[in-house]
């Protein structure tokens, strides 16, 4: 299984559910747009502290981020 498209996969709908853009979860997390850009199309590989800045403004544990 690749863990890119995973967690690309995680962040792109968790993000939909909540009701954000790419812009408001970059305002969130810390992170820019292009690299949220980049992490949902599978193009990034995310460190843990990338994962834990992510779940921390999406609201979920980051293990969400990584489950099938």
């Amino acid at each position: 299984m690749d863990m890119r498209k995973l967690v690309a996969t995680n962040v792109a709908r968790i993000r939909r559910e909540k009701g954000l853009t790419q812009e408001r979860l970059a305002e969130l997390s810390g992170l820019s747009q292009q690299y949220l850009s980049g992490l949902e199309r599978g193009n990034r590989n995310p460190t843990i502290v990338t994962l834990h800045e992510l779940a921390t403004a999406l609201k979920v544990s980051h293990v969400d981020l990584v489950m099938p």
